[in-house]
């Protein structure tokens, strides 16, 4: 299982929120560039990384760090937050990007979705950002009145590469990731499916191990990690393992 650490990006700093509400948010001393190079010396070679300025804007206002980071230290990123376009896909994808997640644009729009997943194959994640069974779009502040399973069944042959399942309850609360919603959306998908949201401890990355679903291939650990509920040595020991 790939265990993506996460940076969350705003004003230049990584930053986490809860639940995803901007006005409850920490700030961290370390830069977005030097957090990615403390993941890189633990041995993570996969980022979650989103840009909130880019989310709030629909512009790709990070972009010179997501750069950096890229070509300076060689790892494999997912990158969301605010991609609305095909040209913000294309800026992403020629600084090097791995893979481009879309969310709110994909909802509101689901042949933006297709159409980008023919114009940048295996290029393209889909965030599937979850409250209580319903998607929410526009940085999280706004429900799409969309329940999260039936939007699945209508663009599962799109084509994404991978999808990154979150539930907003959990998201910065540390409180576990909701495991059994994103087991039913692991069934339901024909795209791998990336756990997000709520990890707390090495507890629940081996729980994450444990599901024994072959379509749930990764998980995203954020603020346990800069809160240090989860020390990096630890948890890098839980790549092999």
């Amino acid at each position: 299982m790939k265990i993506f650490p996460a940076i969350d990006i705003k004003d230049k700093k990584c930053v986490r929120l809860v639940k995803g509400d901007f006005d409850n948010k920490t700030e961290y001393e370390m830069s977005p560039v030097d957090q990615a190079q403390k993941y890189k010396d633990h041995g993570f070679l996969n980022l979650h990384i989103v840009d909130l300025d880019g989310a709030l804007s629909g512009n790709t206002i990070n972009l010179d760090i997501i750069e950096k980071i890229v070509i300076n230290l060689d790892l494999k990123i997912e990158i969301g937050g605010g991609i609305r376009n095909f040209e913000s896909i294309k800026k992403y994808v020629d600084v090097g990007a791995e893979t481009i997640i879309l969310g709110s644009a994909a909802i509101k729009d689901q042949n933006f979705l297709k159409e980008a997943c023919l114009k940048f194959p295996n290029k393209i994640a889909l965030g599937l950002d979850a409250k209580n069974g319903f998607l929410c779009v526009s940085g999280w502040t706004e429900s799409s009145n969309k329940a999260t399973i039936d939007y699945l069944k209508e663009v599962n042959d799109y084509g994404v590469s991978r999808l990154i399942y979150t539930d907003i309850n959990k998201d910065g609360t540390k409180s576990s990731p909701n495991f059994l919603e994103t087991v039913k959306i692991a069934e339901v998908s024909n795209s791998p499916v990336i756990i997000s949201g709520g990890v707390s401890s090495i507890a629940d990355i081996k729980k994450a191990k444990d599901l024994n679903n072959k379509n749930i291939v990764g998980i995203i650990v954020g603020k346990a990690i800069y809160d240090g509920d989860i020390k990096l040595e630890e948890l890098a020991k839980e790549l092999n393992a």
